[in-house]
């Protein structure tokens, strides 16, 4: 009889909990805290840049916009991810086919060297590029010995940019063909196809949602990219200075218009990136 009275009352705990989670009081309650947060700490910060950016009017905003350091530091910004971007796709498509297709001695190291990036400060990150690659590094001598520069460069930046933003396409890709299985793939090399005709026609249009979310995430970290990018760019004005370096010295020169220029254009590229990553998870 104990056990017979004890069922009822297990099995309703659980719809009584789930009467009061999804009561009207708490639902409002909810979403009203969820809301406050968003405007609070989300909305208000953005609509505040584009306040500032339009302080003295449409004609300083584009006089600020068209300046030619911070025409500049959109095209290196564009740049850097017009490189990094497509490299980081190609080492997560390899990284997540080697790790999900085949069973082989490191695979947990090599899982946990792809998450390094995520657990190192990015500042971190640029100071061990400097003490590696610049003139007193352990290859400053040889790279000085053949007129290679590396530091306070172009290449630098991309280098860095790379090194903070390499897990994302990896990891998304990982998690997708680890649930979508290898059965596909089984199938087509049974049939006769070749690897890489396996490769093209079954595994990519099958991870090509993921691959693209990968892509995007990835592409919106090395536009935003500031703490490993400052250390090894040197901050040269009109030269290797990237996007947000360039807000934080218009910052620094008073030029509060400029600097809020330069983040409202930051803050479109990312709400595009946003947007688009919105439309690929409904896609998918």
């Amino acid at each position: 009889m104990a056990a017979a009275g004890a069922t009822p009352g297990a099995h309703g705990a659980a719809p009584y909990r789930r009467r009061v989670a999804q009561g009207p009081l708490a639902r409002t309650v909810l979403i009203g805290l969820a809301g406050i947060v968003a405007v609070l700490f989300l909305l208000l910060p953005v609509i505040v840049i584009f306040v500032e950016a339009l302080s003295l009017g449409v004609g300083a905003y584009v006089e600020a916009v068209i300046e030619p350091s911070t025409l500049h530091a959109v095209w290196l910004t564009l740049l850097t991810a017009l490189v990094v971007v497509p490299v980081n796709v190609v080492f997560g498509i390899a990284a997540a086919w080697c790790i999900t297709r085949f069973e082989f001695k490191g695979k947990k190291l090599l899982i946990t060297l792809i998450e390094i990036p995520f657990s190192v400060s990015p500042i971190v990150a640029g100071i061990s590029y400097l003490f590696f690659y610049g003139s007193q590094g352990l290859l400053g001598p040889v790279l000085a010995a053949y007129d290679i520069r590396i530091m306070f460069s172009v290449p630098a930046i991309m280098l860095a940019s790379m090194f903070v933003t390499s897990p994302f396409v990896a990891r998304e890709l990982i998690a997708t063909m680890q649930v979508q299985g290898n059965e596909y793939e089984e199938a087509a090399l049974s049939l006769g196809a070749s690897g890489f005709k396996t490769f093209l026609k079954v595994t990519l249009p099958n991870m090509k949602w993921g691959l693209l979310y990968g892509a995007l995430l990835c592409n919106a970290r090395v536009m935003g990219e500031f703490g490993a990018v400052s250390v090894v760019s040197g901050s040269i004005r009109g030269q290797t200075n990237t996007l947000p370096l360039q807000i934080e010295l218009l910052f620094n020169d008073y030029s509060a218009v400029g600097a809020f220029a330069a983040a409202s254009l930051l803050t479109l590229l990312a709400v595009f990136s946003l947007l688009a990553k919105a439309w690929l998870e409904r896609r998918r």
